[in-house]
């Protein structure tokens, strides 16, 4: 039998186990959408014969939706001071958006989706290790060590697998 605090600590854990749970279903969710996103893109490229049109009209859907997601949220239109003290870095999130749409709108025709995205992890991986060893753009510092270099070769491992 267990007394007050046991029983609190297995409360805990178990909040914590379903917030994970939840978290995870939705990077599931991300994962989804960042898919659908690729054919969706694509198709509407081979429609406008465009990949630039196609990515404007991803984007201008994109911008829509957060729109009336701010809205729906009563999220205040930031104040221009506050838009002033942003990094100069800050404001480039598009462009690396544009240019990740206009690749993904161009190559999943022609390589598919799962060669496509299994590319695009190992990039992000690698990335994302350099990123976190050197807390780059405010990224939190996560050194890089042997464990998570053999878990990106893995990823790499992975990645050849899909493709070939």
């Amino acid at each position: 039998m267990l007394d007050a605090g046991g029983e609190a600590a297995i409360s805990w854990r178990m909040s914590q186990f379903a917030a994970l749970v939840g978290i995870s279903l939705l990077a599931v969710v991300a994962g989804l959408s960042f898919v659908m996103q690729q054919a969706v893109n694509a198709d509407l490229r081979a429609s406008l014969h465009s990949a630039a049109w196609a990515g404007f009209v991803s984007y201008l859907g994109g911008t829509i939706c957060m729109l009336v997601l701010a809205l729906v949220l009563r999220d205040q239109v930031p104040q221009a001071s506050a838009i002033a003290r942003s990094h100069w870095w800050a404001w480039s999130g598009g462009l690396f958006g544009a240019i990740y749409i206009g690749i993904s709108i161009v190559l999943v025709p022609r390589i598919g989706t799962a060669a496509f995205v299994a590319l695009l992890v190992a990039g992000q991986m690698l990335s994302s290790l350099i990123f976190d060893h050197y807390g780059l753009f405010g990224v939190p510092r996560h050194p890089v060590d042997l464990v998570r270099l053999s878990g990106a070769f893995l990823l790499v491992i992975g990645v050849v697998l899909v493709r070939y």
